[in-house]
């Protein structure tokens, strides 16, 4: 049974910042350990299944036929509507633009996509989930950008296990060195084109794998996932919306119930947090500081552990709020690198073609994720013109009538037409590693401040000749591929988008062996405050190639289990 609290004299043994992805795991994992735990979530109730208005809801079901107007977006979704999952069925998941304002550097642009509700991104995110590989966990050491990861592959396998078993992971096993293989349940089909596709590039080129996507749905729930009330994935492909199957892995499907149903959770929802409550005496964070969300009061709650899941800019900000004598730029910031190194994944290049021959196929329901070409440059080479490599997501289809309706044509002729499938197609996407580097910062802005009188990010965030150049290659390799194959009218490119748009925020409070250089140890706690942890992707040291979301699970499964230990010997 979930306790929803407001005012509380209570000292929990934990307190976890945050409710998406990672706080829903720390919550999870300290409840089931026997710790009273409190969660806190600066937006509204959302429960599972009730709250999911737009799901099951067809375009012609919504006023606006799945559009919001323009009116409402100027006024609150500014940024939010820049995300592809934004539309009049998921609005009501996304933040309010006009209560959350931030800036960004002269001459720079960020998006900054959020959800602030009980479930966080959980409720959003695309489920692609992809373990690092040493590889990557190697990087910033062999070239020297950025510094090396506390931590191997090693240190963090059976977690990923652990994790895995618990979440549903959809796969193929594939024996890949830059892509440990998960703990998976069988993989969505390929389509006929797809598996031609794949036959023909990996003939062509022998260093390149084309693959089953791995994601976080249910194909075949094994007894873990029915135990927790979720069911098969239907492969209708609208899971931004909610999902009452549970079929995809979010904070309301999983981690929530298993957290309530052990007695030990409390919630604290629409309570934003503005800072934590340190004791320079003992070096010990006591508590934290919140602002309701509502009619702005102010409350502390009290804890003898902090997780801060937040998520990465959200983290940072609350962190560097928090000031004293000992740390006038921000808590456990003796090193001067918190709000440093900001990193984003680079999805700007792509490329598609034709492919002929299967006018006869066509598929079964939607499918909700693709294929995927791992990093075929994970092993560094000073004759390429850039640092670390790019996956690509991947995927045939062919063209319905949203792809043709701006084709030529009219009348009855025309409208036949767009109740035919169109064309097969192939399309590559890229998603490009981002180099650490110290000039990409968020700071709290020295004069405006938000309604709840929490000064504003400052974002300065830009990529580097090194992402422009990867991102160059990308498109040229896409196309380069297609043509080899035979595929027909194959074009590519490269967009601009800024930082921000790839939603995997990351590296702001990152961890590292040396205090001077580094927020975090290795296992997600503070250099300088024993019992402040941050696990989200504020701690990563680099950005990989990969989703972060399983390695976000992963870390904080692994921290908790730390956490515990250092608290029952009674070192925090």
């Amino acid at each position: 049974m979930t306790i929803y609290v407001k005012e509380s004299q209570q000292i929990y043994d934990a307190i976890v910042i945050g409710s998406g992805i990672t706080g829903g795991w720390a919550a999870k994992e300290f409840c089931q350990r026997g710790l009273k735990t409190l969660m806190i979530e600066r937006g509204r109730i959302v429960e599972h299944r009730k709250d999911y208005i737009g799901e099951g809801k067809a375009p012609w079901d919504l006023p606006f036929r799945s559009k919001v107007p323009l009116s409402l977006i100027e006024e609150q979704h500014s940024v939010q509507k820049k995300c592809y999952a934004f539309n009049d069925a998921t609005k009501h998941f996304f933040g309010n633009d006009r209560d959350l304002p931030f800036q960004t550097a002269k001459g720079t642009d960020f998006w900054w996509i959020r959800a602030n509700q009980l479930g966080g991104k959980s409720l959003l995110w695309h489920r692609y989930s992809y373990r690092l590989s040493d590889y990557d966990f190697n990087a910033n050491k062999l070239d020297g950008y950025g510094t090396d990861w506390p931590l191997r592959y090693n240190d963090l396998k059976d977690w990923y296990s652990l994790v895995e078993k618990h979440v549903g992971i959809c796969g193929q096993k594939e024996n890949l060195p830059q892509l440990p293989d998960s703990e998976f349940l069988p993989p969505f089909d390929m389509t006929k084109p797809e598996q031609f596709v794949k036959s023909k590039i990996e003939a062509a080129f022998p260093d390149r794998r084309v693959i089953h996507g791995r994601q976080a749905h249910l194909t075949k729930p094994s007894k873990i996932h029915l135990e927790q009330g979720r069911g098969q994935c239907m492969a209708r492909n609208e899971c931004q919306k909610g999902c009452s199957f549970g079929a995809y892995f979010s904070t309301q499907s999983s981690t929530l119930p298993a957290a309530s149903e052990t007695g030990n959770l409390s919630i604290a929802p629409n309570s934003v947090v503005h800072s934590l409550i340190y004791d320079e005496k003992t070096n010990r964070l006591k508590g934290v500081r919140v602002i309701d969300n509502d009619d702005l009061t102010e409350r502390e709650y009290f804890a003898k552990v902090i997780f801060v899941c937040a998520s990465t800019l959200g983290s940072t900000q609350i962190l560097l709020n928090t000031t004293s004598a000992k740390f006038p730029h921000g808590i456990a910031n003796s090193s001067g690198v918190l709000g440093h190194y900001l990193m984003d994944h680079n999805y700007n290049a792509w490329a598609n073609a034709d492919i002929e021959g299967f006018d006869n196929e066509f598929y079964s329901g939607r499918r909700p994720g693709g294929i995927y070409i791992p990093n075929f440059y994970f092993q560094p080479d000073k004759k390429r013109p850039f640092l670390r490599g790019y996956g690509m997501s991947a995927g045939a289809y062919r063209e319905a009538w949203d792809d043709l309706q701006a084709s030529d044509g009219f009348g009855v002729d025309f409208k036949n037409t767009l109740k035919q499938p169109g064309k097969w197609k192939f399309y590559l996407g890229a998603q490009g590693e981002m180099l650490p580097r110290f000039e990409n910062q968020v700071k709290l802005h020295p004069t405006l401040k938000d309604k709840w009188g929490i000064p504003q990010l400052e974002i300065n965030c830009t990529f580097s000749e090194n992402e422009t150049l990867m991102m160059q290659d990308a498109a040229e390799q896409g196309a380069h591929m297609l043509k080899t194959i035979g595929l027909t009218n194959v074009k590519s490119g490269v967009r601009d988008k800024p930082p921000g748009s790839g939603i995997h925020e990351l590296g702001t409070a990152r961890m590292g062996r040396d205090p001077k250089t580094s927020v975090l140890n290795g296992f997600n706690q503070s250099h300088d405050v024993p019992n402040l942890f941050v696990t989200d992707g504020a701690s990563f040291c680099s950005s990989a190639v990969q989703n972060p979301s399983l390695t976000f699970m992963a870390l904080t499964v692994r921290a908790v289990n730390y956490a515990v230990q250092e608290l029952n010997a009674k070192r925090l």
